[in-house]
């Protein structure tokens, strides 16, 4: 079995990847039991904060390395808060500060003006030169309410709004979320590319 090094240090992240990728032969491990300094996002858009996080992990530890950049894009704030998404309140700032900040962005913008998306972007490099990284993206529309509803989910999932289905994404149950979600989509795409690439 190859190792993977995921860069990140999320539980969740971590145990969503390893039932993923282990039918592929893969065994998933935080970059964090390789002692794995954290990367400087120093990228402008999800694809370069991914490929920045990836290629630190290969480099760290000569094996493998997947890692995601994902956040929520506003078009009434010119597609912020971005690649910031996780810190838009500021350094250390909390779920509850962030959401906070987006509302207070957004007051006397009309409900039909409040469509935003999440994006995820996947990036998967077989060693920290590889030169053809595998880079899936997904997307998953909605739009920003006026006030949380839901105890579910995280980051800004109780102001997001997905009218079909008349919920907000912290209201949906964690499979149906898993199957919709952003980074669910993401996660498909990078399983069939990498099938592909390996020829599995």
């Amino acid at each position: 079995m190859s190792r993977l090094i995921l860069a990140s240090g999320n539980a969740g992240k971590l145990k969503e990847f390893t039932t993923l990728l282990s039918p592929l032969g893969w065994q998933v491990e935080p970059q964090s039991t390789h002692q794995v300094q954290e990367a400087e996002e120093t990228g402008l858009t999800f694809v370069e904060n991914a490929l920045i996080k990836a290629r630190n992990a290969a480099e760290a530890t000569g094996f493998a390395a997947l890692a995601d950049d994902s956040g929520i894009e506003v078009d009434a704030l010119k597609g912020a808060p971005g690649i910031y998404s996780a810190r838009y309140a500021g350094p250390g700032s909390s779920d509850a500060d962030n959401n906070a900040r987006l509302l207070d962005a957004l007051k006397g913008v009309s409900e039909e003006k409040r469509t935003a998306r999440y994006w995820c972007v996947l990036a998967f490099l077989r060693h920290a030169e590889d030169p053809t990284p595998v880079i899936v993206q997904a997307s998953w529309e909605g739009r920003v309410l006026e006030a949380p509803r839901g105890e579910g989910g995280f980051g800004y999932d109780p102001l997001f709004w997905l009218p079909d289905l008349g919920k907000t994404a912290a209201e949906l149950d964690k499979a149906e979320k898993n199957r919709l979600s952003h980074r669910g989509r993401a996660s498909q795409e990078l399983l069939q590319a990498l099938k592909a690439r390996f020829n599995q």
